[in-house]
């Protein structure tokens, strides 16, 4: 898809990889809706590359219908729904707080959920629309730390494999974002134990921004951030239990480095 003239909406779209895109996208000469519940930082992105900032939990679905209906009033028919909103709070499952889990569910997944339903319908009439979803390597290896983010980022993956399948031959391309290591808030800072944990070189967010763009245009769906998780990919495919084993160990010398 060619994003010129397009109307997207970007969620986490106030700091990151959703900024980075927002501002790709405009670049591309995209109508941008800048959205996320940090409604001052999405308008401060809004405000620097010419797009509207909306106000958006899209852990709940009212705010998530709200959102579209404000972006096809104020914009246009939605072309490209970019699902990029999380959170990565969590452990491992005795010391992770049910209220935690279920937080991350509504955002993490049932958020990607939500907009499908709200904007599916109309794509689906027209014949015509795209979905990215960002996921992680987490979704598609694992987060050694954080079994809540590795198990949602998993049902993201589910999520957008299964769209791709159903609807790609009635006018819908969807894209799956799985990066690795990315300089954002969320990562905590290139030192973090977070990025140490990501075990790969830590991608700026324009880099990723520009992955993206390129994967639309192209309509891929995987969208890897570097070459080495598609070995880790293909390792885990090829031989799952020799993966564990690695993994297995792996997790020993994090437990021992305390």
């Amino acid at each position: 898809m060619e994003l010129h003239g397009r109307v997207v909406v970007v969620t986490g779209g106030a700091s990151g990889i959703g900024a980075a895109c927002a501002r790709a996208f405009c670049m591309e000469g995209a109508k941008v809706a800048v959205a996320d519940v940090n409604v001052e930082g999405a308008r401060a992105v809004a405000d620097d590359i010419g797009a509207i900032a909306v106000s958006c939990d899209v852990g709940k679905e009212e705010d998530v219908g709200a959102l579209v209906k404000t972006c096809e009033t104020e914009l246009g028919e939605i072309d490209l729904f970019f699902s990029n909103a999380a959170v990565a709070t969590g452990g491992d499952p005795i010391s992770t707080p049910v209220d935690t889990w279920q937080q991350q569910w509504q955002i993490n997944v049932m958020g990607h959920v939500y907009a499908v339903r709200a904007v599916l319908p109309s794509m689906l009439a027209r014949g015509d629309g795209y979905l990215v979803h960002t996921a992680s390597m987490a979704g598609i290896l694992t987060s050694q730390g954080n079994l809540t983010y590795a198990t949602t980022k998993h049902a993201v993956v589910g999520l957008a494999e299964w769209l791709s399948i159903t609807y790609h031959d009635r006018g819908i391309r969807t894209s799956l974002l799985a990066p690795l290591g990315v300089n954002t808030p969320m990562l905590g800072g290139g030192d973090s134990p977070f990025a140490r944990a990501a075990a790969g070189p830590v991608k700026e967010p324009e880099e990723v921004a520009d992955m993206v763009v390129q994967s639309i245009r192209d309509e891929r769906f995987l969208i890897l951030t570097d070459e080495i998780a598609q070995t880790w990919m293909e390792r885990k495919t090829n031989d799952l239990e020799r993966w564990l084993h690695g993994m297995r160990r792996l997790q020993r010398k994090i437990d021992d480095a305390g």
